[in-house]
Formats: C-alpha cells, sequence, structure tokens
C-alpha cells in the first residue's frame, strides 16, 4: 500500500546499498514535517533490513536539500512557544547519527540550513562541483539550529564554524573540500554512481558489526578523554575476539577471498509504513 508521501522521498536498492533521493526539485528539496516523516521511516527500515549494509542519500534535480520549505514559515512568528514544542515528532531530528550503517551523503547541489545539517549527519560526504554549502541561519534572523554549533567546529575548526555560521555566506565545492565539508569532490560523473561504489565497497568488503561499533566509538569519544577511549576500546576489543566476525575477517584474508560477514541485528520496529 502506498501513501501520499511516498514520492517525497524515493528509495532504491543496488545491490546491498540503498539509495534516498529526496524528491522536491521544483522546490529545491526543501524540508517539511512531511518529507522528514518519510526520509526518518526509510531509515528506519534500512536499519532493520539485513540486505541493507549502507545508505546513500542525495537530492532530486539541482539541489541537495534548500532547507527548511519558507512558505511553511511564513506565520512562524504567531506560533507561541507551547506550539512549536507540542509538535508530535515521532522521532528526533538527529535520528540520522543513531543509524548504525555507513550513511553516505551525495551532496549535488546546494545543501542549505537545515539541508546543511542533514549532510551533516552522514558519515562521508561526496559532492559534485555543483555542490554548495550555507548556514544561512542568521540571514533568516535564527540560531544555529539542530546542533550545527557542536557539529561543524568538530569539521572545519572553531574559527571557519564561526565564520560560516555568522556570514551565512556560500561554499562552493572546492572550498568545501579544502575545509572539511566534503571527503570526496567528483569532478566528472555522477555523484550518486562514486558514492554508491563507495558504500558498495564498505558492504561487501568490511563487518557491519564493526562499522556500527567504530561509528559510535567517534561519537562518544568525541567529547571524552583518551584514557576513556583507551578504556572503552579494550572492552570492545574483547567482544569482538568473542565474536564471529574477526575469525571470518581473519580467515578470508588469508584464505584470499572476499569476506562474508553477518548482517547486524535489527533493534526497532518501524512503526511507520514505507
Amino acid at each position: 500500500m502506498t501513501g501520499a508521501n511516498d514520492e517525497l522521498v524515493l528509495a532504491e536498492h543496488r545491490g546491498p546499498v540503498l539509495v534516498l533521493t529526496f524528491n522536491r526539485p521544483a522546490k529545491l528539496n526543501a524540508w517539511t514535517d512531511e518529507l522528514e516523516d518519510r526520509y526518518f521511516a526509510l531509515l528506519d527500515a534500512a536499519e532493520n533490513d539485513p540486505d541493507v549494509r549502507a545508505v546513500v542519500v542525495t537530492g532530486a534535480g539541482r539541489g541537495f536539500c534548500a532547507g527548511a520549505d519558507l512558505q511553511l514559515l511564513r506565520f512562524v512568528g504567531e506560533i507561541d512557544e507551547a506550539s512549536a514544542l507540542d509538535r508530535a515528532r515521532r522521532r528526533p531530528r538527529d535520528m540520522p547519527l543513531t543509524l548504525r550503517k555507513p550513511l553516505i551523503g551525495a551532496v549535488n547541489g546546494v545543501a542549505a540550513g537545515l539541508g546543511m545539517v542533514e549532510a551533516l549527519y552522514c558519515d562521508i560526504r561526496f559532492g559534485s562541483p555543483s555542490a554548495r554549502f550555507t548556514t544561512a541561519f542568521a540571514q533568516r534572523g535564527l540560531i544555529a539550529e539542530y546542533a550545527i554549533s557542536w557539529l561543524l567546529p568538530r569539521l572545519v575548526g572553531h574559527g571557519r564554524a564561526t565564520d560560516l555560521l555568522l556570514s551565512s555566506r556560500m561554499v562552493d565545492a572546492e572550498e568545501a573540500l579544502r575545509i572539511g565539508l566534503l571527503d570526496h569532490l567528483v569532478p566528472t560523473g555522477s555523484v550518486v554512481d562514486a558514492a554508491v561504489t563507495y558504500a558498495t565497497d564498505l558492504a561487501t568488503r568490511c563487518s557491519p558489526a564493526s562499522m556500527a561499533t567504530i561509528k559510535s566509538q567517534l561519537h562518544y569519544d568525541a567529547d571524552g578523554t583518551y584514557a576513556d577511549s583507551v578504556t572503552r576500546a579494550g572492552s570492545l576489543m574483547l567482544q569482538a575476539f568473542r565474536g564471529p566476525d574477526v575469525v571470518e575477517g581473519v580467515a578470508s584474508h588469508l584464505e584470499k577471498r572476499p569476506p562474508s560477514f553477518p548482517s547486524l541485528p535489527p533493534v526497532r520496529s518501524t512503526d511507520v509504513p514505507v
């Protein structure tokens, strides 16, 4: 059964990789609550699908995501605080950060405001020559939303983050690569194809359990001490030695064959149809 919001984010399986495409090209894929619900439901389904080992997210047409749909914010000044906080959100806005599987951004155009935040939620970002970033918030009378003031300095440094947040200036693809907003710049060909090739390599050569654990380590160690990181790594290493993935990883290397790692077990129910 399909719903009215199914076309807002398209889903395409490419082997072990799920490609999700924000699909409001006439609006540069501007964000709405309905688009968010669809995107997060698809991520939930991917989390629990053993056949999906990595996710690539991109935008249809000329943009990745132009941020919140400003037509829907025209009367925001009339909304009281209680109404704003009461919005029935099924999942937290930073839900993409909780995905255990690799989330790869294929930034094909402008990523502005909330769209830039969504790009920063990705583990790795590929960009086409037309990729552009702007925080946009200060030019709209807003604040640094959705923890971008935490995320951005960790990618580009405090000074550059301050510049980008205060000025809301546009950053082109080459500068984005140079300062760390992009990890890979794809000068020719399809940025989505390049991201899918990378994601497929992760999906076929790397242990899903290892990648999930490494993502968790990066998250929890970001604000911890070196000693805490060493202690946590020691405990996790013992757990890994007791699991099947180390045995398979070593055996496949010695036998010069592709590894066959088990899929991650499901962790959450999908309460929204996709």
